[in-house]
Parts: structure tokens; sequence; C-alpha cells
């Protein structure tokens, strides 16, 4: 199986930017392991884009899926991501 390409669009580095080192690396592994495919805590969100995000402890990655790419839109805090 390939592995799917990861996209960072560019407010996802702002948001890695504003959360603690420990979270942030956690976060980064749980990303890299969608590669190979859509593990760990991830739903599909209805009514709401993008489509889908991983639960990463208190924080949430909005992500879509576009062929053999997974799109990163948002880094946020459990709190602030459907906002």
């Amino acid at each position: 199986m390939v592995k799917a390409a990861i996209e960072f669009k560019p407010k996802v580095i702002k948001d890695l930017q504003k959360i603690p080192v420990n979270d942030r690396e956690c976060i980064i592994n749980k990303i890299e392991a969608m590669q190979d495919d859509l593990q760990g805590d991830v739903k599909r969100l209805t009514n709401f884009t993008p489509e889908y995000r991983l639960r990463v402890g208190d924080y949430r990655v909005l992500f879509e899926l576009a062929e053999q790419t997974i799109i990163i839109y948002r880094v946020k805090h459990r709190s602030k991501a459907y906002e």
C-alpha cells in the first residue's frame, strides 16, 4: 500500500507553534501514523468543513482526504476547534 502524502496548510504551522512541545510532538506523531491508514480516533464530521477530525488528547486535527493526500487545515484545542 502506498503511503498517503500529507499537506499542511499555512495556518497549521502557526497553530502548532502555539502548542506546548510535548503535545506538539504527540500530534505530529499521530499525523504521521495516518499516512499508512486512518488509525487513531478519526471521526467524520457532519455539516462541517473540513470533513474529518483526529482527536489527540485535548487537541483536534481538522483535515480532508483527497486521492492519496491528507490535507491538514487546522490544529486547535478542543474548546476552539469547531468555532
